[in-house]
C-alpha cells in the first residue's frame, strides 16, 4: 500500500470550498452547526441536483477519483450514466469512499463516507491500509441522510479525528434526492474493490480501475429509492480493474466478482431488503457488486470478462 502523501483531506477540502462558493448555482445550503461545524445540505431541504452529486462523489473518494456524467444513446431506457475512475483505487475507494463508519445517537443513524475515515481509523479495514494523514487541519464526511448530525455525533467525529468541530464539514443528502442518488451509484468501482477485498485478492495488486452505472430516477419512497440505486449497480454496473499478478488470479477474480455469483441475485433489491426484514447484514454481502466485470492482468496482457447486464431486473426496478 502506498505511503506517499496523496493528501485526501486537503483535496476534499478544496472541493468543499468550491461547493460553498458555487452554492447558489448548485442548489445547496451552507450553515454552521451548534458546535461550529460546517453543514452542507445537498438535497434534504435544499434542491441540490446532479452536479453536486458528482462533487459529493469526488469528496467521498478524497479527491483521488475523476467523476463524470454522460448520455449514452445506445442505452435507450437509462441513457444517463455516471462514470468514476481512480489511479489509486484502493485508497480512494476503500480508504475514503466506502461507507464504513457507523454514526448514531438516539434515533439518528447514518453511515459516513469520505477522508475523515482515514483520520479516525475506527474500522477494522484500516488494519490493512497503511496510509495515514497526520497533518490534516480539516476533514469531511458525506452522510446519506435527510438530517444533519446532532451535536453528539459531531463530538464523536471530532474526538475520533482529533480535529475541532469547526474544522469539520458534514455534507448530506437523502437517497431520495438527485444528489443522493448520484453519490450512491458513483460507487460502482468501490463495491468491486470491497468485494475483491472480501475474496482475499491482494489489494496491492489492484493498480487502476474504472466503473459506470446508469442513473435511476429518484423515488419519494426511501425503500424504492434505495432499491433503485442498488439495482443500478447490481444489474447495470460495469467495472474494469487492472491488476498485477498471474493471469489465473485475474481470471478467478473476474469470475467471482459479478453480482450474479450471489445467492440473493435475481430480484429487485427492495424486495430482497423486505425479505430479510430490513436487515442489511442478513443479505449476502457478495450481492453488492457490479453486474459486469472486466479484469486485465497487466503483466501478461490478458483480459477476462464475466457477468451480465440484466435488462429484465433493471426494468422491474428502475421502471
Amino acid at each position: 500500500m502506498m505511503n506517499g502523501k496523496a493528501h485526501l483531506n486537503r483535496s476534499a477540502q478544496r472541493i468543499v470550498d468550491q461547493i460553498i462558493a458555487d452554492g447558489e448555482r448548485l442548489g445547496i445550503t451552507h450553515t454552521r452547526g451548534a458546535l461550529g461545524e460546517h453543514l452542507i445540505d445537498a438535497g434534504a431541504d435544499s434542491p441540490g441536483g446532479l452536479e453536486v452529486g458528482l462533487r459529493m462523489t469526488e469528496i467521498c473518494m478524497g479527491g483521488l477519483g475523476t467523476v463524470s456524467m454522460a448520455l449514452d444513446r445506445h442505452n435507450e431506457q437509462w441513457p444517463l450514466t455516471v462514470t468514476v475512475h481512480s489511479s489509486q483505487p484502493v485508497l480512494a475507494c476503500l480508504g475514503s469512499q466506502y461507507a464504513g463508519w457507523r454514526l448514531s445517537h438516539e434515533k439518528y443513524f447514518a453511515m459516513g463516507s469520505g477522508p475523515a475515515r482515514l483520520l479516525a481509523r475506527v474500522e477494522p479495514l484500516f488494519e490493512e491500509i497503511a496510509y495515514t494523514e497526520t497533518d490534516a487541519s480539516t476533514s469531511v464526511l458525506v452522510l446519506e441522510t435527510h438530517k444533519p448530525p446532532p451535536s453528539a455525533v459531531v463530538e464523536k467525529v471530532a474526538v475520533a479525528t482529533g480535529l475541532a468541530p469547526e474544522a469539520l464539514t458534514f455534507i448530506y443528502a437523502p437517497t431520495q434526492s438527485l444528489a443522493g442518488s448520484v453519490q450512491i451509484i458513483g460507487r460502482s468501482l468501490e463495491v468491486a474493490l470491497h468485494k475483491a477485498h472480501s475474496l482475499h485478492f491482494p489489494l496491492d495488486n489492484i493498480i487502476d480501475g474504472a466503473g459506470c452505472s446508469p442513473v435511476p430516477a429518484p423515488h419519494p419512497d426511501f425503500l424504492q429509492a434505495m432499491g433503485r440505486t442498488n439495482d443500478a449497480i447490481i444489474y447495470g454496473g460495469l467495472v474494469q480493474l487492472f491488476v498485477r499478478g498471474s493471469a489465473s488470479a485475474a481470471r478467478e477474480l473476474a469470475e467471482q466478482l459479478p453480482s450474479n455469483r450471489s445467492r440473493d441475485y435475481g430480484q429487485p433489491f427492495a424486495e430482497t431488503f423486505k425479505k430479510f426484514n430490513g436487515d442489511f447484514y442478513a443479505i449476502d454481502p457478495h450481492l453488492f457488486s457490479p453486474a459486469e466485470v472486466i479484469v486485465t492482468a497487466v503483466e501478461t496482457g490478458e483480459t477476462f470478462r464475466a457477468g451480465e447486464w440484466n435488462r429484465q431486473m433493471l426494468e422491474q426496478s428502475l421502471g
